[in-house]
């Protein structure tokens, strides 16, 4: 979708490979050692058994054509074999997208079996013309049938025979086969020969609990001594380790008034704080980390509502950068439009597109924004493709394997877009076309939503939510989707588990229905979900419950809760140490929490963690093969997008995982194979965590995957005036036929209009009382009767202290007598209930 050229490297990856050797003590490539003697468990390896059914031209028994797409191709049994008398070629001269596959025939004739829970070594010996090559793996479940895996390694293009290995990861509970073969999505040619699969033997597991007994099963949360200095809404990790917490007037009328605005920068490693200057009000801005680590921060508030409630939020262009090692920001162009509350993903190329949020004028705005990695500022509105659709506040936007963008659902503030509350944009075509199967999707406000780990797996998982303004008690559901079929649909997932709940006289066990809007969301290393904090209603009601979802069982497992108050403006987020921040709290009565909360993962208190002993290098590439040491077996590798959430929001969060290759002579020698689709992975830091058998991971180290926007630039010229001598060695990304058939109907750019009409009152808020920071709600919650006193002692319970009422209008009948003070004296003596 969008075009990518590999940029040149700082190091080539036959320099980092061989610095590696010379660190190890002179050992061989990994790649050209022989895996571990065992059992081959593909059937014809090498060919040489023809097909007894098939006829001339028929692949060999055991093996079978696939692929998709528009391109010219053939399959070939040749003489050219490696061993014996026959391989396999498969080529193509002509490739406008798609792929093609020899594969192990899915078929328990001829597919291996598989042990849940185990890994295996696969190997082949190959010739290639092409550098758009790689060995793709597919597993059956019991369940589902057959489906795709992932893409093991890409291959590099090679005049001679070269073998090729590499482990799978985990086999997933429920698969009972595999296959796998070569897919080439290049014009050229890849000839195969000698196929080989052993298992594994499984590693010794015996962890030991370095905590009690409880904390082991459910990992323990403290509360640390240092308070936030700031009151933080948004929370990114920057690539050294550090937090940028930023608050801008920390939704505070006094501090937007005075013009003080605020952001601290973290440091987990000695748990200080460094106040920075703030040269706009970034409160309910976008964020999202570029590239070259840098964060691009846009939009923010201009303006709160008038004290009548008749001019809503404004959101202003202006948009900055945050330089993480000057610890400055610095003024970038304008936006096209104002957006308060704006979506900001980053794209495979490294661009950003951005929607929705308020205007200057407190509008819904249409305009999609994008920013130019290359060009490093915000395109003007004639380059921006328009659907003039409103996407809402926060939408929350996931990037998919092809370049497309998902958006899950989940949104801030009010119902979801017109449809079926979930849909799939495609930027090049400028078409939305709705996707089914989300329950209840008005009330999917202040919900969360996740790429599912690993990325390559394409399955978001949402998470409860509620209504700002007819404000119900949050939900329990939680909905799944698969972006690889054809034409994907939520699912129902399994209801979230539930915890406490404070209604005003202590905590108390939730019961029914009871769920929570503003959770978040957080990827750990050992591949689960940590799901915690929220509330029950519309900025109230606290409720205390965490849990670990796992992917692979499509399961929550409860887990101890934050002891603090987690609900609006609250955030929660990875450190590279492998333990979980929490931060903030913003109830309606505009106070403010300004503890902060740490969680330890019960993988920290398993034992010893490993450790990555020597990263000969950092700069990472596309389709590369990047090699570490660690101190004792792991069993997995991956990379964790660092975090850049805000409003129970992060599309940019990602986890994707580092197929490997363990060196025959020594088992902490780690060949890691980085995917070739920046789509995936798209380009910037990135924490690599490397996991044992237990689950346990190691510190983080910092890489960064791709180039710079230069190198990205040098790529764009080079495609538009014709490749260079050296084009044709640059790997393309693999990208799968996913929701190729969506079943609605794909939606041309509506008519071109300036803005759409939102109510001034879409934070939930009734600003005929109070300051603009104090919520009182349009709708209070149940059971809370509609009359003076039932929502006065709610009031009162919830602390929101003195109200004055803002102009002459009293819609809540909170002020009968008139007297200009909200739940007076005067008040409650005057009313019959």
């Amino acid at each position: 979708m969008f075009p990518f050229r590999r940029p040149p490297a700082r190091r080539s990856r036959r320099t980092a490979l061989l610095a590696v050797a010379a660190l190890t003590g002179g050992l061989l490539l990994s790649a050209q050692q022989p895996a571990a003697a065992g059992v081959n468990l593909v059937k014809n390896p090498g060919f040489e058994t023809a097909d007894p059914g098939g006829g001339p031209g028929a692949m060999p028994y055991c093996w079978e054509q696939s692929g998709w797409g528009d391109n010219d191709f053939t399959f070939a049994i040749v003489a050219d074999a490696h061993s014996g008398t026959k391989a396999v070629k498969v080529e193509l001269t002509r490739r406008v997208d798609g792929d093609r596959k020899a594969l192990i025939t899915e078929s328990a004739e001829c597919a291996p079996d598989v042990v849940p829970e185990r890994q295996y070594d696969v190997s082949l010996w190959y010739k290639s013309t092409t550098p758009d090559a790689a060995i793709t793996l597919f597993r059956h479940d019991t369940t589902a049938g057959w489906q795709y895996w992932t893409d093991l390694k890409t291959l590099e293009p090679s005049a001679g025979y070269q073998r090729a290995e590499v482990r799978t990861p985990v086999v997933p509970p429920g698969t009972d086969r595999i296959t796998w073969g070569v897919s080439v999505y290049g014009t050229g040619s890849v000839t195969t020969d000698d196929y080989a699969m052993e298992e594994v033997a499984p590693p010794p597991v015996e962890p030991a609990c370095t905590g009690t007994a409880q904390e082991c099963v459910d990992g323990r949360w403290e509360v640390l001594p240092t308070e936030n200095p700031v009151r933080s809404m948004h929370s990114v990790v920057l690539h050294n380790g550090k937090v940028l917490l930023i608050a801008g007037s920390g939704n505070n009328t006094d501090m937007f008034e005075a013009g003080t605005f605020t952001s601290a920068v973290y440091d987990p490693e000695d748990g200080s704080y460094r106040t920075v200057p703030t040269p706009d009000d970034m409160f309910c801005a976008g964020h999202v980390q570029l590239s070259d680590g840098r964060v691009l921060v846009m939009s923010g508030n201009k303006g709160y509502p008038s004290a009548d409630g008749t001019v809503g939020y404004q959101g202003y262009k202006d948009s900055y950068v945050f330089d993480p090692v000057s610890e400055t920001y610095s003024r970038t162009n304008d936006m096209n439009d104002g957006h308060w509350y704006p979506s900001a993903t980053i794209m495979g190329n490294g661009d950003v597109l951005s929607f929705g949020g308020l205007r200057e004028d407190s509008s819904g705005s249409v305009t999609a924004e994008r920013w130019s990695a290359a060009e490093d500022k915000w395109l003007p509105l004639w380059q921006v493709n328009q659907t003039w659709s409103y996407w809402g506040l926060y939408p929350s936007m996931i990037l998919m394997q092809d370049g497309r963008l998902f958006y899950s659902g989940s949104h801030v503030f009010g119902n979801g877009t017109p449809g079926t509350g979930s849909s799939v944009y495609d930027y090049d075509a400028n078409t939305v076309t709705d996707v089914p199967g989300l329950r209840n999707k008005d009330e999917r406000d202040q919900s969360a939503s996740v790429l599912l780990p690993p990325a390559q797996d394409q399955r978001v998982l949402t998470i409860g939510g509620g209504n700002i303004d007819s404000n119900p008690e949050a939900n329990r559901l939680t909905d799944l989707i698969d972006l690889k079929q054809p034409s994907p649909q939520y699912t129902p997932g399994p209801p979230l588990p539930q915890g406490t709940v404070d209604l005003g006289a202590g905590p108390q066990p939730q019961t029914g229905a009871q769920g929570k809007m503003y959770g978040s969301a957080v990827l750990l290393p050992d591949g689960k979900v940590l799901e915690t904090g929220g509330a029950l209603h519309n900025r109230a009601n606290p409720v205390y419950e965490s849990s670990l979802f796992d992917p692979q069982t499509d399961t929550f497992d409860p887990v101890a809760a934050d002891p603090e108050a987690r609900g609006y403006h609250s955030s929660a987020f990875l450190l590279p140490d492998g333990r979980v921040m929490t931060t903030g709290d913003n109830p309606g009565n505009g106070t403010w929490n300004h503890q902060v909360s740490l969680y330890t993962p019960p993988y920290l208190l398993k034992g010893p963690r490993p450790r990555i002993t020597s990263l000969i290098d950092d700069q990472w590439l596309y389709g590369d093969t990047q090699r570490i040491t660690v101190d004792r077996p792991i069993t997995k590798a991956e990379l964790i997008r660092p975090a850049a959430v805000t409003h129970s929001s992060d599309p940019n969060q990602r986890f994707v995982d580092l197929p490997l290759t363990v060196d025959g002579n020594d088992g902490n020698t780690v060949d890691l194979i980085v995917t070739s689709n920046p789509n995936l992975a798209p380009p910037g830091w990135y924490m690599l965590f490397a996991v044992d058998a237990n689950g346990i991971p190691s510190v983080a180290k910092w890489v960064h995957l791709g180039g710079g926007a230069g190198a990205r630039a040098k790529g764009a010229a080079e495609s538009a005036h014709g490749a260079s001598a050296g084009a044709s060695t640059e790997a393309s990304a693999h990208v799968h036929d996913f929701a190729g058939d969506l079943a609605g109907q794909a939606k041309k750019p509506q008519k071109k209009r300036t803005s759409a009409q939102v109510s001034p009152q879409i934070a939930g808020c009734d600003r005929h009382y109070g300051s603009a920071d104090v919520c009182v709600p349009t709708a209070f919650p149940e059971p809370v009767k509609p009359t003076t006193k039932a929502r006065c002692a709610w009031l009162t319970e919830n602390e929101y202290g003195r109200l004055k009422v803002n102009g002459k209008q009293d819609p809540l009948r909170l002020d009968p007598n008139g007297d200009g003070v909200a739940c007076g004296r005067g008040d409650l003596g005057r009313v019959r209930d």
